[in-house]
């Protein structure tokens, strides 16, 4: 730490395991709950400590109508909008008992870099098991890139790359990625990061990560559902693999409700993620579509508690 800024007050911190209803499965999450007098430099450092995809730290809001400001880190930057950070936070600060009126009202809305996000906790007998965040922003589409291109950041043949439904591109709802749709299951388990293809093409339109997903066959039992089985690799900000990207989900999904069928309003989805590197996630998706416009992106599922404990 830096010696310019010392750490002089014991704070505690909570983990969670989330996107999974199993311990050591899902995205680890750590959460800073004493973090009002922590410098920006600080939570840089803790959350490089902590080394996770991501780091939360939990501050008083601006507005006193909402819950709190939640500032996410990854070990290298900061970040305005996150999806696993946001429901994994909600979920632990459900346990607080500083938090114990918004939780019995069951939910919470986050001041963030990129807006407001509101929180909807998921609750069983009684008890909560896991959160839904609505993105803070509409989708943007931005800058695509070419089949070539993407294939080569993922160590993968061009013909690897489906572009039927859209050509991978830089899209958000808070916070942008490249999505990518690949052509097979297989291809998605035979995808790792090339480095160098990475260096080259991003940072792109601000997304510096490749979420890449192959759509499984629709089931005629839930026509209204469609399943995706997702990577995420960000190596540029020190994440070879990410288990579980709720902020790329939500874009995605968005993303693929506007180029859908228009009749359907009201979508559902489900994101299998981890599978590959050992931590299987699943992200539950919602989109409402109006006039060809994903005007609400939800994402969320469950969390486990793990490790709680403090520093000085």
């Amino acid at each position: 730490m830096d010696s310019a800024h010392p750490l002089v007050t014991k704070r505690r911190y909570v983990t969670a395991d989330v996107f999974t209803e199993r311990k050591f499965g899902g995205n680890p999450l750590a959460v800073v709950l004493d973090a009002e007098d922590l410098a920006t430099e600080q939570m840089q450092a803790i959350a490089l400590e902590f080394n996770y995809s991501e780091t939360s730290f939990v501050l008083p809001p601006d507005d006193p109508a909402h819950t709190a400001k939640v500032r996410i880190f990854t070990p290298r930057a900061e970040v305005p909008f996150a999806g696993h950070p946001n429901v994994g936070t909600a979920f632990l600060l459900a346990r607080e008992n500083q938090f114990e009126a918004a939780a019995r009202a069951g939910s919470f809305v986050f001041e963030e870099a990129a807006g407001l996000v509101p929180i909807r906790l998921l609750c069983e007998r009684g008890l909560t098991v896991g959160a839904e965040l609505r993105a803070p922003e509409a989708l943007s589409r931005r800058t695509a890139l070419s089949r070539d291109a993407a294939a080569a950041c993922l160590s993968l043949n061009p013909s690897d790359v489906a572009t039927q439904v859209h050509a991978p591109q830089v899209v958000s709802v808070g916070l942008p990625f490249l999505v990518v749709e690949l052509a097979s299951r297989d291809a998605l388990s035979r995808a790792k990061p090339n480095l160098a293809a990475h260096a080259e093409f991003l940072p792109l339109d601000g997304a510096d990560a490749v979420f890449a997903y192959w759509r499984a066959a629709q089931e005629p039992a839930s026509p209204e559902e469609t399943i995706l089985h997702a990577r995420m690799f960000s190596p540029l900000d020190g994440i070879a693999e990410d288990p579980a990207t709720g902020s790329a989900s939500a874009a995605t999904v968005a993303l693929l409700a506007s180029l859908g069928p228009g009749e359907r309003a009201e979508r559902t989805w489900r994101i299998h993620q981890g599978v590959d590197m050992g931590r299987p996630s699943l992200l539950l998706g919602r989109t409402t579509i109006r006039d060809g416009i994903a005007v609400a992106t939800h994402i969320g599922g469950r969390c486990v508690a793990v490790l709680a404990g403090s520093f000085v």
